[in-house]
């Protein structure tokens, strides 16, 4: 086991992304606490959560935060209302959420001696691009109230950044692939629970481009940003995606994967964002590559559909702008 002073804090550490990686810090041995509002239910840390330290709580709250950064030496910092059709809900609560409290979270984690702070933003600050292959050196056009939030929030953190206090800023594609808190509202995950479930893929559009990254890629990534020495990361900021395909590329590998019935169909849309994230800077810098393919992600997915990993698919507890309503977030 690892020193105290090692202690990490995942905010979030119950969601999509959190659970897995939670679970992969544990495994590294590393002491872990998580803080999270549980409104998507504790069911993805089932299998840690006598292995970890959990706090129930918002990170709005200011006693929450304080609680949870005591003895923390780093902070991965993934708690958010996440992806735009969520924080066009409640634009106020947004805010709120992504970027007041990481405000509060970045200051008082500072204040309480931690040492590194890893911020989950999103390839979305870039909003589109005209450019074919979207570099962290481009300036941030971000259209949405979620993706303003984040690039407020890394404009906040990298400010931060000092001789003490270690802080970097991580742009990942949309993450696909299986989780024990599953989501079913993500492009690859859509589709292929679609193709599962109805033998039936809609696709809206269909050239727009939409970088991807698998679940173990992203998750073995915050643990080497954790890990990386200090003056190869601080201050500085990381794309992390791996295959820019076309949704319409992607619907033609689930259809190759889940069997040659499922009907593919096209319908038009108004939403014709499409970008090309380069992911060469981190593996230059940092020797962070991705390993797992989109492909991989559908024949995990398709396995945990089988195996009954995913029961009642229809649930809201998959699909967050559903769940949310369910529960009058505010």
């Amino acid at each position: 086991m690892k020193e105290d002073n090692e202690r990490v804090l995942v905010t979030g550490g119950a969601g999509y992304v959190g659970c897995v990686l939670v679970s992969k810090l544990i495994k590294q041995e590393y002491p872990v606490r998580v803080l999270d509002s549980m409104i998507f239910g504790s069911g993805g840390l089932n299998l840690v959560k006598d292995k970890c330290e959990i706090i129930e709580g918002d990170i709005r709250n200011k006693k929450s935060l304080e609680d949870s950064l005591k003895g923390v030496g780093s902070v991965i910092h993934l708690a958010a209302i996440s992806n735009d059709p969520c924080s066009e809900l409640n634009p106020d609560t947004t805010k709120q959420v992504n970027f007041e409290a990481t405000k509060n979270l970045v200051a008082i984690a500072k204040n309480f001696g931690v040492k590194r702070f890893i911020y989950a933003s999103s390839s979305s600050v870039y909003g589109i691009r005209d450019e074919p292959n979207v570099t962290e050196d481009l300036e941030l056009r971000p259209l949405t109230i979620y993706s303003q939030t984040k690039a407020w929030s890394e404009e906040v953190i990298r400010a931060n950044n000092d001789a003490n206090f270690t802080t970097v800023n991580f742009r990942p594609a949309t993450v696909c692939g299986y989780s024990p808190r599953m989501r079913l509202d993500l492009t690859v995950n859509i589709l292929t629970d679609h193709a599962i479930n109805r033998g039936r893929i809609t696709v809206f559009g269909g050239s727009q481009k939409r970088p991807n990254i698998h679940m173990e890629d992203v998750t073995d990534s915050y643990i080497e940003l954790l890990k990386a020495p200090k003056e190869k990361v601080a201050g500085d900021t990381f794309n992390f995606g791996y295959e820019n395909h076309t949704i319409l590329e992607i619907a033609h590998m689930v259809k190759k994967i889940i069997g040659k019935n499922v009907a593919i169909d096209i319908k038009e849309t108004e939403d014709l964002r499409s970008y090309h994230i380069s992911s060469e800077k981190i593996g230059k810098k940092l020797g962070i590559y991705p390993k797992k393919t989109i492909e991989e992600a559908i024949s995990g997915l398709k396995y945990a559909f089988e195996n009954g990993l995913i029961p009642n698919p229809e649930n809201a507890i998959y699909r967050n702008v559903q769940r949310m309503k369910e529960l009058g977030v505010k």
